[in-house]
Order: structure tokens, then sequence, then C-alpha cells
């Protein structure tokens, strides 16, 4: 059990951020036991070839059994939504006593042979391979993988204002729990220690490649929670109009009636293009008119702009 102790029941105190570097070093845990990711399949299956030319050895390392990872390769984001060359820089700065001790901590029985030798070596390999990583297996597919997350932060911050953080706390996860003032989290495994976030906060981050809810494995660390991002389910799809609203055809067209199916969740023009195998310029000409009319509603995070139904557009396809 992990638990971490708010200063105040305060939304100061709880904030989000989406990392690509948690992203990253996080995925690793798909590469080395693809059944626990079923719904990664369509994204290991489409960057395999690419994967061979990898430093493989170096990145298996990087996990253990239990698909624990060092926590100096996720640390806690301190931007709302990072940048993986500012994220992969601060690494290279971690201090070689860190580097060590985390790693350690992954095998505390003995390094695999590729992890061992001084640690600014191995960082710097281990940095090369990461990079190259994000090159061949992820800048293709981040904008996509980073409109869920946000989608995700849009929602949580919605249940927040409506019903409070214990509401949004507990829908975060099954495992994760506000109890007064303190934010408990029940992992799998016998790691168990209680830390203050007074005065420095507790970042929520979701993920697209956690099962359930996780943390540092040591205490020293920041405050911030890993869980699983909504919306997963529908990351790799490209879907036809739901039958549902053929009705709507006929009154708003079909390019329309598809968007206006597709955004039950929260999404960007980006990823909504990538649905439709169509330009942003095309899809972003349909959401304007159909927020000018009243069905949709548009929020910003980060550089991005995320549409989603209004209570009009949900009354329309209810009726359709």
């Amino acid at each position: 059990m992990i638990e971490y102790e708010l200063g105040a029941i305060d939304l100061g105190e709880v904030r989000f951020a989406i990392s690509p570097l948690n992203e990253l070093v996080l995925s690793l845990r798909a590469l080395r036991d693809p059944g626990r990711f079923p719904l990664q399949l369509p994204w290991l299956r489409a960057t395999e070839v690419a994967r061979a030319g990898l430093d493989l050895e170096l990145l298996d390392a990087l996990t253990n059994d239990v698909l624990w990872v060092p926590d100096f390769l996720t640390p806690r984001p301190y931007t709302p939504l990072g940048r993986v060359d500012e994220e992969l820089a601060a690494v290279a700065r971690a201090p070689a006593d860190v580097v060590r001790a985390d790693l350690a901590e992954v095998h505390p029985l003995a390094l695999p042979a590729v992890l061992r030798g001084r640690p600014s070596r191995v960082l710097e390999r281990m940095l090369a391979a990461l990079h190259e990583y994000w090159d061949t297996c992820f800048e293709p597919y981040w904008a996509r993988m980073r409109t869920v997350l946000e989608a995700d932060v849009v929602y949580r911050g919605r249940v927040t204002a409506q019903s409070g953080l214990a509401a949004m706390f507990a829908g975060v996860n099954p495992h994760v729990h506000l109890e007064g003032t303190v934010v408990r989290v029940q992992l799998r495994t016998e790691l168990n220690y209680r830390a203050s976030a007074a005065g420095r906060g507790l970042t929520l981050v979701p993920s697209l490649f956690s099962r359930r809810a996780s943390t540092p494995i040591s205490p020293d660390e920041p405050p911030h929670l890993m869980y699983p991002a909504r919306g997963l389910g529908t990351l790799w799809e490209t879907g036809t109009a739901p039958a549902t609203l053929t009705g709507l055809v006929g009154l708003i067209g079909r390019a329309r009636s598809h968007l206006l199916g597709l955004l039950e969740t929260p999404m960007s023009s980006t990823e909504l293009a990538v649905r439709l195998d169509v330009t942003t310029t095309a899809v972003n000409q349909h959401l304007r008119a159909m927020r000018a009319a009243g069905l949709l509603t548009s929020a910003r995070h980060g550089r991005s702009v995320l549409y989603h139904r209004s209570d009009l557009g949900n009354r329309l396809v209810r009726g359709a």
C-alpha cells in the first residue's frame, strides 16, 4: 500500500500531466509481456519490423518479471504536456548513484550484463537506445496516443469540477481511494510507504501502458501516480459511422454524422483525421460548423483543442 498525504483537500494539491518519456519507458512492459497488453497488439504488430533494429538487449533489461522500471526513467513530469527531447535531456543529468540505486531496485539479485559497468557509459547507451526507440516506434504514432491521453485529462477535470476530488480519484482506478486527506494506492507487490505531498503536490499521469495504478518504487521520488487512461480500446480503431446514426445522414451529412458519433469521447482534429483517413483541414471545417450550431463544445489542453458532443449533440444522437 502506498499512501500520499495531501496538505489539504485543495485542487492546487493535485495536477495532471502527460509525459512522452513515461509512455516510452512504460511501453517496454508491452515488449516484455505482450499478453498483458492485448489492446496494444495492433501497435506491437505495426512496429515489429522497426523494433528488430533496436538495442533490444538493453531495452529488455530496463524491466523485470513484475514489470518494474527504474524510477529515474519515469520522473514526475513538471509541465502539463512534456517534450520527449527535454525529458531525455533531464535523464541524462541523473547522478551516477541514483542510476545505480534505481537499477538495483529493479534487479536486486544481479544486474543484467548489459547494465553493468560505469554508470555514465550505461546511461549513455540507455539514452541512445531510448532515442532510437522513440524515433522508430513512437514518434509516428505519438499524435494519436497523445490525443487519447489529453481526452482523459479533460474528462478527469470535468469529474473533479462536477463531483469533487474523491469522485475523481475513485474513477481513476479501483485500487485508488481518497480518504480524508490521504490518497491510498493498493499495489499487487509488497511495496509499502507513506509520503507527504504537502507543498509538493501530487501529479497524476495517465498512461496507455499501465494496467492498474502505479507509483515510484522509492518514497524519495516526488509524489506522482500513473494510471490507465480512458479510451484505450479506441486507440487503434478506424471506424465507420455507427448504424444508429444513419438517420442523421440526410440531416447533417455522412461526414458530420460520423464525427458526431465519434465525439462521445473528446478528441482532437488530428485524431479524428486519422480515424477517418482524411485531412485535418477537412475535419476542422466540419468541426467549426458543428460547434457554431451548438452540437459540439471544445476545450484547449496544451497545444491541442479537444472537441466533445454538447448536450444538444447528445440529444440529437439519442433521437437518431
